[in-house]
């Protein structure tokens, strides 16, 4: 018998949810991909599709797969991916290059920009090889955080994969091992080992794929830590000394990283539960959440349902995405699409309606 009363809600809401499911996914993966131009979204956050923004001259830009983006001071678009001809592309708003660098990140995976009192810094997540890198904004390196057992923290047999960090207002790294132990590792700003929390399984303040970490800020009194827990469909708070707090259940969503911009909470989904609720391939969309935590619009994807306070399953409605990886909001709102496994495909653009 399972005494965990958040476990027992967790099931019950995954047999309501697949009840109002019932044949849906067989016409949706039938469905023709939208196409440039296509409105997607839902109530105040709606988008056009602009097919083609970051396109380059593959020959000389080449890409495998679009991982993470962020926005510098200068508005200037910062995409890391795996391709070690081109790790880091540098776009302005326009879908312009600016610059390109990296070679030496064959998995660069997880990116993190932080202004610390106007200097910006880059951190550069490579479970391929292990390592995060704190670099400047032109690349040069500053700090390497490496396997854990180093420091004591893990025993060398245990895998780290970092997939993405996340930088406290006291400067503190959190450092999510997503692809790996499932543990969040902090260090302090110098890269000095302080602590972990999370490591695997399904109790609330343990991790599936412990793919993303951020900051936030919304709460300015009382900033937390939100954690992804992929395979949970979900992401958990914590204190920013790594005391579980809560967790946002997104029913169907396989979400990676959490982006706060404003109000609001975006996430790319990666896949979503289409063929008899498994994970299905190239089934993703964007979910966005307000203030209250509640799902607001899913670009690409169902329209967000609640019956009795407990958010519906949500999936692709029509495959414009493959997976999406990570999403960035720019200054004027709009929403730029990086993908993982998606045919070597360029950033997407949603241009805000």
């Amino acid at each position: 018998m399972n005494s965990n009363p958040s476990r027992r809600n967790f099931l019950r809401t995954t047999a309501l949810t697949a009840t109002a499911m019932t044949f849906k996914p067989f016409y949706i993966l039938n469905a023709k991909p939208k196409t440039n131009g296509e409105i997607i979204g839902h109530g105040t956050h709606t988008y056009k599709v602009q097919l083609g923004w970051g396109d380059l001259d593959s020959s000389k830009f080449p890409i495998n797969n679009c991982h993470e983006m962020v926005q510098d001071s200068k508005g200037r678009l910062i995409m890391v991916g795996d391709e070690v001809k081109n790790n880091i592309l540098v776009y302005d708003r326009s879908g312009k290059l600016l610059d390109s660098w990296g070679h030496e990140y064959p998995g660069g995976h997880g990116l993190t920009l932080w202004n610390a009192n106007g200097e910006e810094f880059l951190f550069i997540c490579d479970p391929n090889l292990g390592k995060v890198v704190k670099t400047d904004i032109q690349g040069k390196v500053l700090l390497t955080i490496e396997h854990p057992s180093k420091v004591g923290a893990y025993e060398e047999k245990m895998a780290f994969k970092p997939t993405e960090t996340a930088i406290g207002p006291d400067g503190t790294i959190y450092v999510a091992d997503g692809y790996g132990s499932q543990w969040i590792l902090r260090y302090t700003t110098n890269g000095e080992y302080i602590d972990k929390f999370g490591g695997p399984g399904d109790e609330d303040h343990q991790f599936a794929t412990a793919h993303g970490v951020a900051i936030d800020y919304r709460n300015k009194a009382n900033p937390t830590l939100l954690v992804t827990s992929r395979v949970h469909n979900s992401f958990k708070r914590f204190s920013l000394d790594g005391k579980y707090l809560s967790t946002i259940f997104l029913p169907g969503a396989y979400v990676c990283r959490p982006v706060m911009d404003g109000d609001n909470l975006y996430a790319g989904v990666c896949w979503s539960r289409l063929r008899y609720l498994n994970q299905t391939p190239n089934s993703g969309f964007v979910t966005i959440l307000d203030k209250n935590d509640k799902v607001i619009s899913n670009p690409g994807g169902t329209k967000p349902e609640y019956r009795d306070g407990q958010l519906q399953m949500m999936v692709q409605n029509y495959p414009q995405f493959m997976h999406c990886h990570d999403v960035c909001v720019d200054n004027e709102k709009n929403v730029y699409i990086c993908q993982w496994n998606a045919k070597k495909t360029y950033p997407i653009k949603l241009v805000r309606v």
